[in-house]
């Protein structure tokens, strides 16, 4: 099965060209304006995508999934995903949009216990595991800090899917490698909110 990954597009999705495939996986922060037309016009793009599957979470910036969360789900023929997961053709795919608390964004979680308690949802035979935010120090850095989330590291390394994509730290855009899993940064938008990031796409077996 050949997936395609991409997030944080900010508004910008007419400007993104992305590849066919069989899976579309939207790891979060589609939003421009963080409002129900905003998930409307990404919900449009979507439907004009080739692919037969499609799956996407919400990100810090989404906040109709916040706070009109049917009326915004609605707006999107797509299979949504918030600490929850699906199977395609033996491929099971789990999504959560949490990240650390930062500046009280939509869904954020402090440090520790309060997300760490999301992340232990995330079932031992997961695939592919879709987050908005990355695990600590795999393309999370902005200005050389570190943000990502340790425990989300620690769960990559306790369930140990075969891939993670996510977003939300556009400076650190591409793939890197954590124990057995291949880890992506599938962000679109740099850290200038300029959409010149390509899609992701990698092969699974299912």
């Amino acid at each position: 099965m050949r997936i395609v990954a991409l997030s944080d597009t900010h508004g910008y999705h007419d400007e993104v060209d992305v590849p066919d495939g069989d899976i579309l996986i939207f790891a979060g922060d589609m939003c421009g304006h963080s409002t129900i037309d905003s998930v409307e016009e990404f919900g449009y793009w979507m439907d004009t995508l080739p692919h037969e599957h499609k799956i996407y979470i919400a990100g810090n910036h989404d906040w109709p999934f916040v706070n009109q969360k049917e009326r915004a789900k609605n707006r999107v023929n797509a299979i949504y995903l918030e600490d929850g997961f699906t199977i395609i053709n033996g491929i099971k795919i789990y999504g959560s949009p949490w990240t650390p608390e930062f500046c009280g964004w939509a869904f954020m979680k402090l440090r520790g216990n309060d997300i760490k308690a999301k992340w232990d949802l995330i079932p031992e035979d997961t695939d592919i595991l879709v987050t908005h935010g990355p695990p600590m120090n795999f393309m999370d850095d902005v200005r050389g800090e570190h943000c990502g989330c340790r425990d989300l590291k620690d769960a990559v390394e306790r369930v140990m899917p075969q891939h993670h994509c996510y977003g939300h730290i556009h400076e650190s855009y591409g793939s890197d490698q954590c124990g057995v899993t291949q880890l992506h940064n599938v962000s679109i938008c740099d850290g200038v909110y300029d959409p010149r990031n390509a899609p992701v796409v990698f092969d699974v077996e299912g």
